[in-house]
């Protein structure tokens, strides 16, 4: 009887967390992430996959845990030392396990993150940034915080590539983050990934701490439809619809051009948000770009993220210097869209709400939700978020174009 209960206690994963207590840390990091997604409604389709991949990647035995292989593409595999993009696609999931097969199939490949991005094109509406093209300067602006944090980075001792992919998480666009990481410091993929998902859901709490800390409630009270009537734009669209379709042509034209490395990321922007202004004649297409196939890329990055998060990889120093620098980075990309608009007043008769320089950030349309929100508060009539809405979605382009320029110097 004493055998069979040992043979019991031995199958179980409990054994295992008694000798290495800090999987329990990794438990509470999972049940502290479902939380916010499930009660605090913070991006759960987003969070909600992370979360339960790494609870389920943290199980003694389970074989869910992501096997980061080394700057060589080296990996240990049953004692053994193989290079993993020598090794086919069934050898790796029936030696390393699902998890494993899903990461380099669909993450390490550089597959989803493009794929999410067409997605994201097909249910963004390009109309609010080219009725207010100037105010997209701002959206430029918020990704100075980007390259702060790069270059703090290096002064702490990170790799440059390490460093790149640290400063990107200020762009608030996880796909964004996980591109650029694959590219230039895979190893560093789970706490980065976690880092910029996690201060994206986190926006309504750290943008309103930005901007009571460098507004002043005269310019939280600057009404941008009073500003419009005494300073009305000359510039008038004729047709609306066929600018939409013109923009994403011309914009990926001028991003492959300038910058190729940005194109698998700002192509398949644009490329979703074509099926979408096209209208009727590709709504086949849109609607699988925005629905069936958005969600299903969703789930499986959420969960492969998730399950790069082991004991080993996340409980280390690095790993806590890569958080609180994701929150620098994140933090100045704010400031720095705020700092840009009051520099703008400075010089301009028509002043801007320093709310729509917070949004320059990818977190569309969360963002410039909570900046209206915040506009509200002082002036119930104060609306601005059609405005925010300018600078936030110029962000998701800017993020996307910054990526490309890390990847091109540090790749």
């Amino acid at each position: 009887m004493e055998a069979i209960l040992d043979r019991i206690y031995g199958m179980t994963a409990i054994s295992d967390i008694v000798g290495n207590p800090l999987f329990l840390i990794m438990y509470l990091l999972a049940f502290v992430l479902l939380y916010l997604g499930i009660v605090k409604k913070y991006e759960p389709l987003l969070l909600v996959p992370i979360a339960f991949g790494v609870l389920i990647a943290n199980f003694p035995g389970g074989g869910m845990g992501v096997t980061q292989a080394d700057p060589n593409g080296m990996v240990m595999v049953n004692g053994t030392m193989k290079n993993i993009y020598e090794m086919p696609l069934h050898e790796i999931a029936h030696d390393m396990g699902l998890m494993n097969y899903l990461y380099y199939a669909l993450i390490k490949s550089g597959l989803l993150p493009p794929i999410i991005f067409m997605g994201v094109g097909a249910l963004t509406d390009f109309g609010p940034m080219l009725r207010n093209l100037k105010l997209a300067i701002f959206g430029a602006a918020a990704q100075m915080g980007i390259f702060a944090v790069l270059l703090v980075s290096l002064l702490c001792g990170f790799t440059p590539q390490e460093a790149g992919s640290l400063g990107i998480i200020g762009g608030a666009d996880g796909p964004t983050a996980i591109f650029t990481t694959i590219k230039l410091a895979p190893h560093l993929l789970g706490p980065i990934a976690i880092a910029a998902y996690s201060y994206m859901a986190l926006v309504p709490v750290i943008i309103p701490l930005v901007v009571k800390l460098l507004c002043t409630k005269k310019e939280l009270l600057i009404n941008m439809k009073e500003m419009d009537r005494l300073y009305p734009n000359n510039t008038q669209i004729k047709n609306m619809r066929v600018l939409k379709i013109i923009f994403p042509i011309a914009v990926t034209t001028i991003v492959a051009i300038l910058v190729p490395t940005a194109v698998s990321l700002v192509g398949m922007l644009m490329f979703g948000n074509l099926l979408k202004e096209i209208g009727n004649d590709t709504f086949r297409l849109f609607d699988a770009a925005s629905n069936g196939i958005m969600n299903a890329a969703t789930i499986f990055l959420g969960l492969c993220v998730g399950g790069t998060m082991t004991v080993e990889a996340f409980i280390n120093v690095r790993t806590l210097g890569i958080v609180a620098g994701g929150f620098c980075a994140f933090a100045l990309s704010i400031a720095s869209g705020i700092c840009m608009v009051k520099i703008w007043n400075l010089f301009a008769k028509k002043k801007i709400n320093p709310l729509i320089g917070a949004t320059g950030l990818s977190a569309v349309p969360m963002a410039s939700r909570v900046c209206n929100n915040i506009s509200t508060k002082y002036d119930p009539k104060n609306h601005v978020l059609n405005y925010c809405m300018s600078s936030n979605i110029s962000g998701v382009i800017g993020s996307a174009v910054a990526a490309g320029v890390l990847i091109s110097f540090l790749g």
